[in-house]
């Protein structure tokens, strides 16, 4: 069996279904198919092209968004370098003031605490003195504790000035 010309027949040359012998395929019901058949291909066609023009373009813009999100975190990147940058700078300042400081205190305390030894000795010695200068003022007089007061007086100035 062969189409050819727009007739079927059979390759023995007898009819095949018809009464007539040929079967006619160009007819106007079958050109139409075909018309419409092509036309349903092309508009497949068509429309495949504007989807994967639709997917190409979806693809680009998110290549783009992600391109813009790179240079942004970047950006934020570099901000935060340099964040960093300062904060390690600062606290190193903030270090050095703190080592300088803690000397300072080490120093303040030492004195302090020498300056309180003085205050002690000094309070134990005018202890003495006084009793001393009380047994004295009764056969002397006040002239007599005034210049023991003096002489109380003078070590304690004398230690002080050599303490600062």
């Amino acid at each position: 069996m062969t189409l050819s010309g727009g007739t079927f027949s059979s390759g023995s040359g007898t009819s095949s279904g018809s009464s007539h012998g040929t079967r006619s395929f160009g007819s106007e019901g079958d050109m139409e198919l075909q018309a419409r058949m092509e036309l349903k291909r092309k508009r497949r066609m068509e429309s495949n092209r504007e989807s994967a023009k639709r997917s190409r373009q979806r693809k680009q813009q998110h290549l783009d968004d992600l391109n813009s999100q790179v240079d942004q975190l970047r950006t934020t990147k570099q901000q935060l370098i340099t964040a960093l940058n300062i904060t390690t700078q600062n606290y190193a300042a903030a270090e050095a003031q703190n080592s300088v400081l803690r000397t300072q205190m080490i120093e303040l305390d030492s004195r302090l605490s020498a300056l309180r030894g003085i205050i002690y000795h000094m309070n134990a010695n005018q202890v003495s003195n006084a009793a001393a200068i009380n047994a004295n003022y009764d056969a002397f007089g006040a002239s007599a504790w005034n210049s023991g007061m003096q002489m109380a007086q003078q070590p304690i100035d004398h230690m002080l000035y050599q303490c600062f």
